[in-house]
């Protein structure tokens, strides 16, 4: 999952696996790294099948890790030192695991290739592998917590290697992704360290793959939405690296705008506009509603929405001028929306944060709401606490995709006997100091990597986007994403390059088995539309 620090956003994402065909290994080494390199770089190859859509696809699996370096590092004084010592030694470097799956029989230029990672920062990449798109996946319950193991791996007939080639990227210091040297924490954790490694992660799988002449896209989840930002950004622009398309799964590219500490931002008032439909689908889906509930969400949060973005961001501009009648009518309005009580949602001064809403809405039934998916709930912590101290769909879902990873990997795909795998990384460190395009320093204030999306889309102005997300997400709120979109610093006629599409679901899209196939259909027809393919 992803979406933990500062924000506390946890990037949620999974692969089920179930009972695979036996697959024949064939580890290559590659060749051993020079004298003065910390990592060398490896793979294991095999093989298997997966039916998607009827259609039957024969695939090789290729596991291995490639080698990077902190940006402006100098490849040709680290070769020319010729002998190992202290000062040749690069001062930090990456081993980057990755599982990249091909489809057989197809040349590499017909053949598109989507490079998937999720967030955190600090998330390794299961989710998106073990729940999404990979050939195999992890069953879990839709709304509930996941019995403990044995868990079940299946087929998953919803994997995208029907639409394209698949790369699952573990970021550096997780999976199986491993970091060294002095400098390795400021090397690579940060926004734009960690850009830099996967934009060059990137180039060096083109190189090693021969995939230079394939349709090329990005597919990112959470905090990975503004890592695939800056990644457009600097292989568009800087490497001259164009791109077909750009998925964006549970966006958030202004850390401004999180539903979680809003209140430590006093003044900025747009996180609690945006949050408040996901607030309403969340009182909708749990019977929250008082009076009669709304036959049909999606009219319901238009209703929503349009409240949110006028009578009430208007109620919260006037700050303390506003008038009390007209506050306690704006409280009023917001309780039929989102299950709360008036009285509580002006106590609140009309801005209830995320962990606020998660824990009161259920209280009476001493239960917490979840944050990721908030169709979820978990027995409450401390019911007198204001917000909640845990994410009951995170707890529901983990085990299941960390334990069918660790059993696939090696099981299924041969790699990692001696290793540990690691779900996540130490990212205390992590810096949010972040250079846009064209400036020449890091900008003062919260992240916001909307500029960066921007420049990539005006630099290539053929690049498509594909925004989605789930109605329960309360990590990223969909709202957030659209608003987000729709204040790109562009002009309007690009606008008509970004497509929407939003589930009844959570952070986690694929946790349901019917948003998964849904997102399946729309993230294949958006690659299939954009590949530049002959038909």
């Amino acid at each position: 999952m992803s979406y933990r620090l500062p924000f506390r956003l946890i990037a949620a994402s999974a692969l089920a696996l179930a009972t695979a065909p036996a697959m024949a290994a064939d580890k290559t080494d590659a060749a051993a790294p020079g004298p003065n390199a910390i990592f060398k770089e490896a793979q294991v190859a095999s093989s298997g099948t997966v039916t998607v859509k009827g259609q039957k696809i024969d695939y090789q699996a290729i596991s291995g890790t490639i080698v990077v370096h902190p940006e402006h590092w100098d490849d040709a004084a680290w070769r020319a030192a010729g002998k190992p010592d202290d000062k040749a030694m690069p001062a930090a470097e990456a081993s980057m695991f990755y599982v990249a799956y091909f489809k057989k029989g197809v040349a590499a230029a017909d053949r598109p290739i989507t490079f998937l990672f999720n967030g955190g920062p600090g998330s390794a990449t299961v989710w998106l592998h073990m729940g999404a798109f990979g050939p195999r996946r992890v069953v879990t319950r839709d709304d509930s917590h996941t019995p403990a193991a044995p868990y079940a791996l299946i087929d998953n007939d919803a994997s995208l290697l029907d639409a394209s080639d698949l790369v699952f990227i573990d970021a550096p210091g997780t999976g199986f992704s491993r970091i060294a040297g002095k400098d390795k924490e400021t090397a690579f954790y940060g926004m734009d360290a960690d850009a830099h490694a996967f934009s060059s992660f990137v180039q060096a799988f083109l190189t090693r793959h021969d995939r230079w002449n394939s349709p090329k896209y990005l597919f990112g989840e959470s905090y990975g939405t503004p890592r695939a930002a800056m990644m457009a950004a600097r292989l568009t622009t800087e490497h001259m690296v164009d791109l077909n398309g750009v998925i964006l799964l549970s966006q958030i590219l202004n850390f401004n705008l999180s539903a979680d500490g809003a209140s430590l931002n006093p003044g900025t008032d747009q996180p609690y506009i945006t949050a408040l439909p996901t607030y309403a689908a969340t009182a909708w889906y749990h019977n929250r509603l008082p009076g009669t509930r709304p036959a049909e969400i999606e009219p319901f949060l238009k209703e929503v929405e349009a409240f949110a973005s006028g009578d009430y961001a208007a109620a919260l501009q006037q700050g303390s001028l506003i008038d009390p009648a007209k506050k306690r009518d704006v409280a009023e309005r917001m309780a039929r929306y989102i299950g709360l009580p008036a009285d509580y949602i002006l106590r609140s001064d009309l801005r209830v944060e995320g962990g606020q809403f998660t824990q009161q809405l259920q209280i009476g039934s001493e239960l917490t709401t979840g944050r990721l998916d908030t169709r979820f709930s978990g027995p409450a912590m401390d019911v007198l606490n204001k917000e909640a101290d845990y994410d009951p769909q995170s707890a529901a879902v983990g085990s299941a995709y960390v334990s069918a990873l660790n059993a696939y990997v090696r099981d299924t795909l041969h790699y990692g006997q001696d290793e540990t795998y690691k779900p996540s990384a130490y990212t205390n460190a992590w810096s949010f100091d972040h250079t846009p395009p064209g400036q020449p320093g890091p900008v003062r204030g919260t992240a916001n990597v909307m500029p960066d999306l921007a420049t990539a889309m005006k630099y290539n102005p053929q690049m498509k986007v594909l925004v989605t997300g789930g109605y329960y997400d309360l990590a990223t709120p969909y709202y957030e994403g659209w608003y987000e979109m729709h204040h790109l610093p562009i002009p309007a006629s690009l606008q008509a390059n970004i497509a929407y599409r939003y589930f009844r679901s959570g952070h986690m899209v694929y946790a349901n088995t019917d948003a998964l196939h849904q997102l399946h259909d729309a993230v294949a027809a958006f690659i299939t539309s954009t590949n530049n393919l002959r038909k």
